[in-house]
């Protein structure tokens, strides 16, 4: 094991710990980066995947209250997400992977380039079921397909006018039950070899170390602060999956 292998595993788990704590997403999006220049791409990616969920549970706990009082908002879209996860697996044998990155990719950069630097955000007020079921749905399929679950729920949840807390009660347990889907597939894969477990005996400390100083942060923002947040993070998720693909 060298000093430069545990040196991108420990700045990979702080920066995706880090912006997990503060938004309940983008784990992938600031660690990968630094896990694919020591480890092979389904490695990187188990790893990514479990540290999602073990630094998502931290975040769980600060909205657990938003939670139980409105069950039935998380399962609009988690419920369908859950279905559209093998759905999306079982696509894979018809549609390119690659070309559908590049298409959310683009679709995210503008959504982000748009909505992130007006001086007003927009506000959808009334109750939406079916679309918020279908929004579940669509991250599902692209979880499965494209491994970019959060990309529509977070676009989704940006435009609607609830508090951080109210946001985050959905888009976090979402996230972690999707990535969580996609942990016990990779396990079954046998992703997590030994390379894999010393990879995340390095990782997993630092990672809920940062989750807990991004958590802090997520305190101090305003309700419109965190909705800003997470259309600049669909902006940065578009160029990073984008970058990814064409590099």
């Amino acid at each position: 094991m060298s000093a430069e292998f545990v040196v991108y595993l420990l700045m990979g788990a702080f920066a995706g710990g880090f912006i997990n704590g503060l938004s309940g997403s983008g784990t992938a999006l600031f660690a990968l980066g630094f896990y694919l220049m020591v480890l092979d791409p389904i490695r990187a990616v188990a790893i990514v995947a479990l540290m999602s969920v073990l630094a998502g549970l931290q975040g769980l706990w600060i909205v657990r209250h938003e939670i139980f009082a409105q069950p039935r908002r998380l399962f609009r879209f988690l419920m369908p997400g859950l279905l559209g996860v093998p759905l999306g697996l079982s696509l894979l044998v018809v549609i390119d992977a690659g070309a559908l990155r590049i298409a959310i990719a683009v679709m995210l950069i503008l959504y982000g380039s748009y909505f992130g630097f007006r001086a007003s955000l927009p506000a959808f007020t009334r109750t939406t079921p079916w679309i918020d079921s279908l929004i579940g749905l669509v991250g599902g399929v692209l979880g499965g397909a494209a491994s970019v679950s959060g990309a529509f729920p977070a676009m989704w949840l940006s435009l609607r006018p609830w508090t951080k807390a109210e946001t985050r009660a959905v888009l976090q347990p979402y996230n972690v039950a999707i990535l969580t889907t996609t942990v016990s597939l990779l396990f079954f894969r046998g992703a997590y070899d030994d390379i894999a477990l010393t990879a995340l005996l390095i990782t997993v400390p630092c990672g809920l170390i940062a989750a807990q100083i991004g958590i802090a942060v997520f305190h101090q923002l305003s309700d419109t602060g965190f909705r800003r947040l997470l259309i600049i993070l669909t902006l940065l998720m578009g160029l990073g999956i984008l970058a990814s693909e064409i590099l």
